[in-house]
C-alpha cells in the first residue's frame, strides 16, 4: 500500500509540475531577478568601486566580502608590476602610518616596523622603481595644508595616489573640545579645494576614522569617544562632498575601514590601533582600487570595467539575433496555416471534421528554434559572468558548507532507487548514477555513436568560448575527454584493425590488441616524461590555439599529465572484461553474484581493504606535488574497487539511484555551466542573484542553473540529429563544412590576439 500510496503521489506530482514547468519559473525567475537587479543598478549605481570603499562584511574571521563584487589578493610579483614606476603618498596620523606599513609589506613583506614613529618614514623598491612614502601630519592644519598645496603646483611631480586622514590627536591635544571640532571644520574646508585639484591627476583619498574601543583606552586618550569620532567623520565628509558645486566630488571616502573595525577592534591591543589582520584587509581593499583597472585579474571584479565586445562575440550576437528573427517568422507563418487548416465544426452533428493533414516540422525550423532558444540562454551567460548585471562574491569554505550538501544528496540518491533495465557489469542505469553522483561532488566541491559523442562534447564549450571570450583550453575537460577519445579511435582504427568476428576466430588478435595497448603505453610515458616535446607538438599553429592558456600549453600538459594514464587502464578492463564473458567466467544474473561465492567474497574484501587504503593516503596527503606524481599510476586503484563493489554482489548490481542517474545524463552539461551561471569570474566567485540572504540565493541559483544544463542537453541531443546524419558520404561533407568553419575561426581569432598586442 504504501509503495502504491508513493506512485500515485509521484505520478500526480508530474502531472502538474514537470521538467517542461520547471523550465518555464526558471526563466520567469531569471526576467524578474534581471529587472530587479536593472533597478538596483540605476538607483543605486553602477560603480563597483564605491562598493568597495564603503560596504562589506566578513565571511569569516579574516575574509572581507565588498557587496556585490570580488575582491583579488595580490601576490607580490602583481603588487609590483601594477605599481611599477608609480609613488603613493600616505599623510596623516599613526593610524595612517599602519595602514602604509601593511600596504608596503604587500610589495616587501620583510619591512619592519622601525624607526622613530613620529616622523616620515621613505620606502623604495628599486627593482620595480616604486615610491611609497609616509608623511608625518597627525592633525589636519597648515602643516598638510602646505604639503598638499606643494603637489599642486605644475613644477612638482605628483603622487600617483594620495591617501590621508587625521582626526584623534586634534580630539586628544584639545581634550575633545567642541572648539577643536570647529576648527577641524575650518581646516578641512581650506584644504578640500587643494585635494580636489589633485584629484584630478591623482587618486586621491580620505580614510574616515575607525571607532575605538573605549574600555582599552590609556587614560591620556579617554576624550577619544566613538561619539567625538562620528562627528569628525561627518564633518569630513559633508565638507569634502561639497567642494565642486553641480558635481560629484573626485576625493574618494574611504569609509569601508570603519566597518572593518567594528567587528575587529575589540582584538586591538591598545583600543585605538586595528589589530594587524583588519590592517592587512584594508591595505588590500586600497591595493584592488587602485590595480585592478590595470592588470584586470579575474577574481577582482570590483573596480573593473566591462571587458570590450569582441569582434567574434558581436558575430555571434548577429547570428543568434537572425535565428531568432528566423524562427519567429517560421512561427507566424506556421501558426497561420494551422489556422487555416483548423477543423470545422459540422452544424449538423455538432462535431469537429479532423484534419487530414498533418503539417511534419521541418528540419530547418527545428534548427532555428535550437538556435533562437540557445541564443537567449547564452545572452543570460552573458549577463552572469561578463555584464556585470548580477553581482559576485568570493567563495569562503567551511566544513560545514561542503558535508551538509553532500549527505543531504547522498540521502535523497538512496531514497530514490529503482531496478536496473539490465544487470551486466557497469550498465548504462550505473554509469549514469556513477556520472550523477561524481558530478554533484563536484559542484559541491567547486562552491564551497562517437561522432554524435564528440559534437555532444564540443558544441557547447565551442558556442562559450565565442559568447564568452574565453579559449579553448579554459574548459579544460571537455579537451581532455576529446583528445583521448581521439586517441582509443586513433589506436583501434592503425592497422591491424582488430575486429570481433576475427578475434572470436582467432586468440592470435588478441595479442595484436595488448600489443597496441603496449604501444599506447609507451607513447604516454615518452610524452609524459619529456615536457619539451610535448610543447613542441601542442605549441604548433593551430593546436597551439586550442590548447594554450596564458600564452603557453603548460596548464593542458599538467591536466593532460595527471590522469595519463586513465585511458590505458580504461581499454585494459575493457579487453579483460570482454574476455572473461567470452569464456562465460562471469554471471551477470539477476541477483547472483559476478564470480563463485569464494572468490567473490575474497575480491569484495580486497575491493574494501584497496578502497580505505587509498582513501586514507589520499585524504592524509600533504605534499601535492609528489602526489600528484603518484596519481596516475595508482588511482586505477580505487577505480577498480569501486567498479568491484558495486558490481560483485547481485543486488548491488541490479538497483541505481534514479536520482543520481537523471544528473548523470546532464553531467557533461551541469560541468560547463557552473563555469558562468552558477559560479562567477570563471569559477573563482560565486554569482549572486539575491544579495543578503546567501540560502536562498543559492536555492534559487541552483534552481535555474540545473533548468538551463537541462535545456542546453535538449537543445544539443536535437542539433546533433540534424547536423550528424548516418550516412558516411553526408558526414565526410558536413566534417568538412565544420572542419572550415573552425578554420575560419580560428584565423579570426589570431587576427583578433594581434590586434589586441
Amino acid at each position: 500500500m504504501a509503495a502504491l500510496a508513493y506512485n500515485l503521489g509521484k505520478r500526480e506530482i508530474n502531472h502538474y509540475f514537470s521538467v517542461r514547468s520547471a523550465k518555464v519559473l526558471a526563466l520567469v525567475a531569471v526576467l524578474l531577478l534581471a529587472a530587479c537587479h536593472l533597478a538596483s543598478r540605476r538607483y543605486r549605481g553602477n560603480d563597483s568601486c564605491e562598493y568597495l570603499l564603503s560596504s562589506g562584511r566578513f565571511l569569516g574571521e579574516k575574509v572581507w566580502q565588498p557587496h556585490s563584487c570580488m575582491m583579488h589578493k595580490y601576490k607580490i610579483s602583481e603588487a609590483k608590476n601594477c605599481l611599477v614606476d608609480k609613488h603613493i603618498a600616505f599623510i596623516g596620523d599613526s593610524r595612517i602610518r599602519q595602514l602604509f606599513y601593511s600596504f608596503v609589506k604587500i610589495i616587501n613583506p620583510q619591512f619592519k616596523e622601525e624607526g622613530n614613529k613620529h616622523e616620515n618614514i621613505p620606502f623604495e623598491d628599486k627593482t620595480a622603481s616604486v615610491k611609497v612614502d609616509f608623511l608625518w601630519h597627525p592633525e589636519v592644519n597648515g602643516s598638510m595644508k602646505q604639503c598638499i598645496k606643494v603637489w599642486t603646483e605644475d613644477s612638482i611631480a605628483k603622487p600617483h595616489v594620495i591617501v590621508a586622514g587625521a582626526a584623534t590627536w586634534s580630539i586628544k591635544i584639545h581634550n575633545g573640545s567642541s572648539e577643536a571640532l570647529s576648527q577641524y571644520k575650518m581646516n578641512i574646508t581650506s584644504i578640500a579645494p587643494l585635494l580636489e585639484k589633485l584629484a584630478k591627476t591623482s587618486d586621491v583619498y580620505w580614510v574616515l576614522q575607525d571607532p575605538v574601543y573605549e574600555d582599552l583606552l590609556s587614560e591620556n586618550r579617554k576624550m577619544i569617544t566613538n561619539e567625538k569620532i562620528d562627528a569628525y567623520n561627518e564633518a569630513a565628509v559633508s565638507i569634502l562632498n561639497s567642494s565642486t558645486r553641480n558635481s560629484k566630488s573626485n576625493v574618494k571616502m574611504f569609509s569601508v575601514s570603519k566597518l572593518i573595525a567594528q567587528e575587529t577592534i575589540m582584538e586591538s591591543l591598545d583600543g585605538l590601533h586595528l589589530p594587524e589582520s583588519s590592517r592587512e584587509t584594508t591595505a588590500m581593499i586600497l591595493m584592488n582600487v587602485y590595480c585592478n583597472k590595470i592588470l584586470k585579474p579575474v577574481d577582482g571584479s570590483c573596480c573593473q570595467p566591462r571587458p570590450p565586445v569582441t569582434l567574434i562575440q558581436k558575430l555571434a550576437a548577429c547570428f543568434f539575433t537572425l535565428s531568432i528573427i528566423g524562427y519567429l517568422i517560421f512561427y507566424i507563418i506556421h501558426r497561420n496555416a494551422h489556422r487555416k487548416n483548423k477543423p470545422c465544426t459540422d452544424l449538423e452533428s455538432g462535431e469537429e471534421k479532423k484534419n487530414i493533414i498533418n503539417t511534419p516540422v521541418s528540419s530547418l525550423e527545428i534548427l532555428l528554434q535550437s538556435f533562437c532558444k540557445l541564443g537567449l540562454i547564452m545572452a543570460y551567460f552573458y549577463m552572469c559572468d561578463r555584464a556585470n548585471l548580477f553581482m559576485k562574491e568570493n567563495k569562503f569554505y567551511t566544513h560545514s558548507s561542503f558535508f551538509i550538501p553532500i549527505i543531504y544528496i547522498l540521502v535523497l540518491g538512496v531514497f530514490y532507487n529503482e531496478n536496473t533495465k539490465e544487470t551486466k557489469v557497469l550498465n548504462r542505469e550505473q554509469t549514469d548514477e556513477w556520472k550523477g553522483w561524481m558530478q554533484l561532488v563536484i559542484l559541491i566541491y567547486h562552491i564551497s555513436g562517437a561522432s554524435t559523442v564528440l559534437f555532444r562534447l564540443n558544441f557547447l564549450v565551442v558556442v562559450l568560448c565565442i559568447v564568452m571570450d574565453r579559449p579553448y583550453q579554459f574548459y579544460y575537460f571537455v579537451p581532455l575527454v576529446t583528445v583521448w577519445f581521439m586517441v582509443i579511435y586513433v589506436t583501434l582504427a592503425l592497422w591491424p584493425q582488430i575486429i570481433q568476428k576475427k578475434a572470436n576466430g582467432n586468440c592470435f588478435w588478441h595479442f595484436g590488441l595488448l600489443l597496441k595497448l603496449g604501444f599506447l603505453l609507451l607513447f604516454i610515458c615518452f610524452l609524459a616524461y619529456s615536457q619539451g616535446a610535448f610543447e613542441k607538438i601542442f605549441s604548433l599553429w593551430p593546436l597551439s590555439k586550442c590548447f594554450e592558456l596564458k600564452g603557453n600549453v603548460y596548464e593542458w600538459w599538467f591536466r593532460w599529465r595527471l590522469d595519463r594514464y586513465v585511458v590505458f587502464h580504461g581499454m585494459l578492463f575493457a579487453f579483460i572484461y570482454l574476455a572473461l564473458q567470452k569464456r562465460q567466467i562471469l554471471s551477470e544474473g539477476k541477483g547472483e553474484p559476478l564470480f563463485s561465492n569464494k572468490i567473490s567474497n575474497f575480491l569484495l574484501f580486497i575491493s574494501v581493504v584497496s578502497f580505505l587504503t587509498y582513501s586514507i593516503w589520499a585524504s592524509s596527503c600533504k605534499n601535492k606535488a609528489e602526489c600528484n606524481e603518484l596519481h596516475p599510476s595508482v588511482s586505477v586503484v580505487q577505480i577498480l574497487a569501486f567498479i568491484l563493489i558495486r558490481n560483485i554482489p547481485g543486488y548491488a548490481r541490479s538497483v541505481y539511484s534514479s536520482f543520481f542517474a537523471w544528473f548523470g545524463k546532464i553531467s557533461l552539461e551541469l560541468f560547463i555551466c557552473q563555469y558562468h551561471i552558477w559560479l562567477a569570474a570563471d569559477t573563482r566567485g560565486i554569482l549572486v542573484l539575491i544579495p543578503g540572504n546567501p540560502m536562498l540565493n543559492i536555492i534559487v541559483s541552483t534552481f535555474i542553473f540545473v533548468c538551463v544544463a537541462h535545456e542546453i542537453s535538449q537543445i544539443t541531443n536535437d542539433l546533433a540529429q540534424i547536423i550528424i546524419p548516418k550516412d558516411n558520404s553526408s558526414l565526410l561533407k558536413r566534417l568538412a563544412c565544420i572542419a572550415a568553419f573552425f578554420c575560419g575561426l580560428l584565423i579570426l581569432s589570431s587576427i583578433q590576439d594581434k590586434s589586441k598586442h
